[in-house]
């Protein structure tokens, strides 16, 4: 018996060291990660700040990299994510929602399981081609701000689905159990006491879902997003009752990304201070849009309470 228990011991004392030397290489690792993500965001931004000026977010891009600006990349760009945003965040919360509380767990519903976490790790290339063929060719919609939009929606489903689900599962099954005994329907259960408790990690998926999307260029290059655009979308208000028109959806367009890359494809090195310029902005553009649903998850975590 004391031969067995000091072997325990030994193999306690073991696997804590194992243990402890596993965390110290994660967090170096991680240290490094971002010790290095830094410093490549602080030399982009560093080598882009002189033409962070006023007439850079007011200008459109002009062959002289002097007066070249961002004006139609980044009005793009938000056009773009609000029809993502519209289009993926609902529909992604909804099917999590079915697929987690309403669907029966059965093989099909793991079939569909193990395809939707699939597709969240499918290239995003293959989106751009099906967007092609679907949005564009299919139901004729155009090499449009909805094309896009519905194409980078598609992209980042599955992240909310999973995300969804996940947040979902996480929730005590006595908060369910409660509410059915107090005489709460399935959907009172879930939209009263499941969403306002796993709402805040649903929003960290959509954070991530967005944040990739703004980022993405394959998709929206084999859709046919412009390289050079000198113009806006069409306005989405107008003087005349409904005061608000959705021809804008129709317009062409580019986004930051693609204006990064052609700038970056140029040899003059004055181009690409003004794609380090436009990298900024974007980092500034993801970091502000996850600011605002940081915010948001925060303000819902301090409004509910286990």
């Amino acid at each position: 018996m004391p031969e067995s228990l000091e072997t325990i011991r030994a193999d306690i004392s073991r696997r804590k060291m194992f243990d402890l030397i596993f965390m110290i290489v994660g967090l170096m690792v991680i240290f490094v990660a971002i010790l290095v993500l830094l410093g490549l965001t602080l030399q982009m931004a560093i080598e882009g700040a002189p033409r962070l000026t006023p007439e850079f977010f007011t200008s459109f891009p002009s062959r002289k990299p002097e007066q070249a600006g961002i004006l139609s990349a980044w009005v793009g760009t938000t056009l773009v994510m609000l029809v993502t945003a519209f289009a993926a965040v609902p529909l992604g919360i909804a099917a999590g929602i079915y697929l987690e509380e309403y669907s029966r767990k059965n093989w099909i519903a793991d079939i569909i399981e193990i395809n939707v976490t699939n597709l969240a790790g499918v290239p995003s290339i293959i989106y751009g081609l099906l967007a092609l063929g679907l949005f564009v060719y299919q139901l004729d919609l155009g090499r449009s701000i909805l094309s896009a939009g519905l194409t980078l929606a598609l992209l980042i489903l599955p992240v909310v689905i999973v995300t969804t689900r996940e947040a979902l599962r996480a929730i005590p099954s006595h908060l369910r159990e409660a509410a059915y005994a107090l005489g709460a329907s399935r959907w009172q259960m879930i939209w009263d006491h499941i969403l306002p408790y796993s709402f805040g990690s649903i929003l960290t998926g959509v954070i991530i879902g967005l944040s990739r999307a703004i980022g993405e260029t394959a998709p929206v290059i084999t859709i046919g997003a412009l390289t050079f655009i000198a113009f806006l979308p069409e306005s989405p208000f107008t003087n005349e009752f409904p005061f608000f028109t959705f021809d804008w959806l129709r317009e062409p367009f580019t986004v930051m990304p693609i204006q990064m890359f052609n700038w970056v494809s140029r040899p003059n090195p004055e181009f690409h201070a003004n794609a380090a310029a436009a990298g900024t902005v974007l980092v500034g553009m993801t970091i502000l849009m996850n600011g605002v649903a940081i915010y948001i998850r925060y303000q819902f975590r301090r409004g509910v309470k286990w």
